[in-house]
């Protein structure tokens, strides 16, 4: 079974909103064992929104809208639905009654526009929204079925879950289910990783592999075709071992793992505790670390000493240092750590001091210049980075950067490979 998947909204075009929704779709779908043949993005107009779905309908035997099932005047995908199937619209009461209890259980009066949600096509089979207004509906369109769903994700899911699961699964019973795993690498470039994995990317078919590279480091995504999930399990460990070998210090995570998490994790594992003191990232590293539920057990405290008189007055840098070597040097970089850590009395500390840009580089000490300092009782140590990219991305890898340090610390692994 093959399917495509369409979101309708002109946020969506205008980048107003990120579609999230589609990319779970397609994951649902995999593990369902239909092929997603692709993606589109229209905006809420009548006429580009039946060209996507009759489109669609040709050349796949499941179509899967979401977005424009609200109650104004720009939610088109019930007409325009209903057109592309030869059909009707049919107003129905018991839709109108179940909508107009969830408002007064709401205490909320009810508007009368809602009533174009109770709306569906002659013929089609509605889906009922358990923590919405907004039913969808399933309506079958020459070999091909449309199945509408809103464009909010947690109406979205709940609809997908409840009803539009089972129906896939009793449409036509796959053989085989496509399962994915990322494996999250950093501190690596996309072309240095191919370089180590060339070979078995050219080599493997199931499964497949995919590179994919962000701010925060490079992607491998392995994707298996298997008749249960645990034969899919089976491909992808053994295909991730061989990775594992090839890029031993550069794999942090697995899947939506963050690196504030893995840190967390083992900062929590070994009973340590961490101070920051934070320059050009301003604080972007105690931001990500308080993000982990439960980091107040390890996180005692966060200098932001972006000013040179805040690295003398609050961590006591000397300032013949300053003077003589400069605020971005490792010189600083590793005074700042020592004193957050001896100040705050963490078990480790870590420090970023560099010039992010777009101003303030000079030939000496370019733009994306940063220095990340690290102490604990027994060691310092200093790192220099040449990061790429606008200011956001600048600060970014810094922090991802000064994380991952603080990851290899925690592992016994090289600190500057």
């Amino acid at each position: 079974m093959n399917a495509e998947i369409v979101a309708i909204g002109t946020e969506l075009l205008l980048g107003q909103n990120v579609d999230t929704n589609s990319a779970w779709l397609a994951q649902q779908l995999a593990l369902l064992g239909v092929d997603v043949y692709g993606f589109q993005q229209v905006g809420d107009n009548e006429k580009r929104i039946e060209a996507a779905l009759k489109g669609a309908c040709e050349r796949s035997q499941v179509v899967i809208s979401t977005g424009g099932l609200g109650p104004t005047v720009d939610d088109l995908t019930r007409k325009v639905a209903a057109k592309v199937g030869q059909k009707t619209l049919v107003y129905y009461e018991n839709i109108a009654k179940t909508m107009e209890a969830k408002f007064f259980k709401l205490g909320k009066p009810f508007p009368q526009s809602n009533l174009s949600q109770a709306f569906i096509p002659q013929g089609a089979t509605m889906i009922p929204n358990p923590v919405g207004t907004a039913p969808g509906f399933i309506l079958k369109v020459g070999k091909s079925h449309i199945i509408t769903l809103p464009g909010v994700p947690r109406e979205m899911k709940a609809m997908f879950e409840e009803t539009v699961k089972p129906f896939l699964k009793g449409l036509e019973p796959t053989s085989y289910v496509i399962k994915s795993r990322v494996y999250r690498t950093t501190g690596m470039s996309e072309s240095r990783l191919n370089e180590k994995i060339k070979d078995i990317f050219e080599s493997s078919k199931n499964p497949t592999i995919g590179v994919l590279a962000h701010v925060d480091g490079v992607d491998v995504r392995l994707t298996a075709k298997a008749t249960t999930e645990d034969e899919a399990d089976k491909l992808i460990d053994g295909l991730g071992k061989i990775l594992l070998t090839r890029l031993p210090n550069y794999i942090y995570g697995l899947d939506k793992d963050g690196m504030e998490n893995i840190v967390g994790q083992m900062l929590t594992t070994r009973h340590m505790t961490l101070a920051t003191a934070e320059s050009c990232t301003g604080g972007l590293i105690g931001e990500r670390v308080t993000k982990v539920s439960g980091s107040s057990n390890y996180f005692l405290r966060g200098y932001v000493v972006y000013s040179n008189e805040a690295k003398i007055d609050m961590l006591k840098v000397d300032p013949k240092i300053i003077k003589n070597k400069g605020a971005v040097s490792a010189e600083v970089a590793e005074a700042l750590a020592l004193n957050a850590r001896l100040q705050s009395k963490a078990s480790i500390a870590l420090s970023t001091t560099g010039i992010a840009g777009p101003t303030g580089g000079t030939d000496e000490k370019p733009v994306g210049l940063v220095f990340i300092g690290l102490s604990d009782d027994q060691t310092l140590h200093s790192f220099k980075f040449q990061f790429i990219g606008d200011r956001e991305e600048v600060r970014f890898r810094a922090s991802q950067a000064a994380l991952d340090i603080l990851r290899r610390h925690c592992l016994g692994l090289p600190l500057n490979d």
